[in-house]
C-alpha cells in the first residue's frame, strides 16, 4: 500500500491533531497521503490503496457514497459516539495500521442499495447507499399512504410515518430504532421496516437481495421526502415511485483486527450488562 487517503469528520475537537499525527506517521513510512471527503469535498482518486475514515458512522456513510463504484477499501476509525461502522477506536489506530501494512487485512464486502425515483416516466437516479433508503412524511403532520410492490407483485398498502428500506449493514441503524431486526451483514437481504404504522399488523419484513422493490407514494400534497443514508434528501410528489435494488458493487470494508462482529454488537448495544 502506497497511496493512503484520509477523510475527517468536520469540526471535531480531536480532528486536526489526529489528522496531523496520522499524516506524519504515514509519511514516515513512505506513504503518499491524500486528503479526501468532507474536509475539502474532493472525490477519492481511483489510485487509492486505502481510505481511512476519521469520525463516526455518519462520516463513514458519506465516505462510502463518495467511493461509489471505486474499488477502494475503507477503514473506519471511531471519533464519534456509537461507531457500528467505525469499528477501530482511536487508541488502536496505529497498531491496526501496522498489522494491515505488514500482514494484510480482513475485509467484508458489504451489500449496498441503489435507487431511483420514477416521476411521470422520467427516472431520477439517486446515491448508492450503504445503510438505507427512507420514505418519510417529512413536514406533513398526517400519515402518508404507500403501496409496496416486489418483483411486480403487489404486497401491501400501509399508512405510516414512513418506510425504511435497509441493507443488513443498515439493520443496526434507523431500522433498529424503528423495531426492525438485526441482520448479520453476511446475509444478502433487504429489510423493509414501517415507521410508526397505523396498523400494528404492519411488521418488518426481510426479502432476498435480488428483489426489486417499488414503493409508490399515494399521498397528495407537498412534504414527503426520500432520504439516502439520512444525509441526502429528494422531495417527493404524489404517485412518485421509489425503486430500490441491491447494487452489483459491494463496499470493501476493512474489519477491526481486534474484535468480531458479535463483539461490536455486545459493546455498542450494551448486551450482557446488568
Amino acid at each position: 500500500m502506497k497511496q493512503i487517503g484520509i477523510t475527517l469528520k468536520p469540526n471535531h475537537p480531536q480532528g486536526d491533531e489526529t489528522l496531523k499525527s496520522l499524516t506524519q506517521w504515514l509519511q514516515k513510512r513512505d506513504k503518499e497521503v491524500i486528503f479526501v471527503g468532507p474536509r475539502n469535498q474532493n472525490a477519492p482518486p481511483d489510485t487509492l490503496d486505502l481510505l481511512i475514515v476519521l469520525g463516526g458512522d455518519g462520516t463513514f456513510l458519506s465516505a462510502a457514497r463518495q467511493v461509489g463504484e471505486r474499488d477502494i477499501p475503507l477503514l473506519g476509525v471511531n471519533l464519534g459516539s456509537l461507531g457500528f461502522l467505525t469499528e477501530v477506536p482511536l487508541e488502536e489506530l496505529y497498531s491496526s495500521l501496522e498489522r494491515i501494512f505488514e500482514k494484510g487485512f480482513r475485509e467484508d464486502g458489504r451489500q449496498t442499495l441503489k435507487s431511483e425515483v420514477c416521476r411521470e416516466g422520467t427516472l431520477y437516479p439517486q446515491p448508492t447507499v450503504l445503510n438505507d433508503v427512507t420514505i418519510h412524511k417529512g413536514a406533513l403532520s398526517k400519515l402518508i399512504h404507500l403501496e409496496i410492490i416486489i418483483n411486480g407483485q403487489f404486497v401491501t398498502a400501509i399508512r405510516a410515518d414512513g418506510l425504511i428500506l435497509s441493507s443488513p449493514t443498515g439493520s443496526t441503524g434507523y431500522s433498529l430504532s424503528s423495531g426492525g431486526p438485526i441482520v448479520h451483514p453476511a446475509v444478502d437481504a433487504i429489510l423493509m421496516t414501517p415507521i410508526s404504522p397505523h396498523m400494528l399488523t404492519n411488521r418488518p419484513i426481510v426479502v432476498p437481495s435480488a428483489s426489486e422493490i417499488h414503493v409508490i407514494l399515494k399521498t397528495e400534497g407537498e412534504g414527503p421526502v426520500a432520504m439516502f443514508d439520512g444525509q441526502e434528501v429528494f422531495l417527493l410528489h404524489s404517485n412518485d415511485r421509489v425503486q430500490v435494488t441491491a447494487a452489483k458493487k459491494r463496499l470493501r470494508m476493512i474489519l477491526s483486527p481486534e474484535r468480531s462482529y458479535y463483539q461490536v454488537l455486545r459493546q455498542k448495544l450494551k448486551w450482557g450488562e446488568f
